[in-house]
């Protein structure tokens, strides 16, 4: 069971309440997850903006146009029909290093490599 902090849980709950009191929705991304800003803070000139995930909370899941967004590079609002979404962009998928699910060839899990066929041909400098 995970172990939960009294001041995660704290923080959670502020950004919760801020967002509600002084938060304006701006968008969704394909995700899920929801984008807001807010007035600048007092001695401030960019205002405040920030996200709530959908489900767990990882930085790697926003996407590029909306992360732009967030850290005041653009302030263009991305929409869902974004013109720099490709259809040839892969979803993302998650670093499993560290996992049980992590890639490992197959020489580091001790098994036998394949036959050399005999196809290399070694490059030589011209003469």
């Amino acid at each position: 069971m995970a172990k939960i902090s009294i001041f995660g849980i704290l923080s959670n709950v502020q950004i919760l309440i801020h967002t509600a009191l002084c938060g304006t929705r701006v968008g969704a991304d394909h995700s899920g997850n929801t984008y807001y800003k807010s007035k600048p803070r007092r001695g401030y000139k960019q205002e405040r903006r920030w996200i709530i995930y959908k489900n767990e909370a990882e930085a790697s899941l926003v996407p590029p146009e909306w992360h732009g967004w967030l850290h005041h590079q653009t302030d263009t609002i991305p929409d869902r029909a974004n013109k720099y979404r490709k259809d040839w962009i892969k979803p993302h998928h998650p670093n499993l290093t560290g996992t049980d699910q992590a890639y490992f060839p197959p020489a580091a899990k001790g098994l036998p490599r394949a036959a050399a066929t005999g196809d290399y041909v070694p490059w030589q400098p011209p003469q």
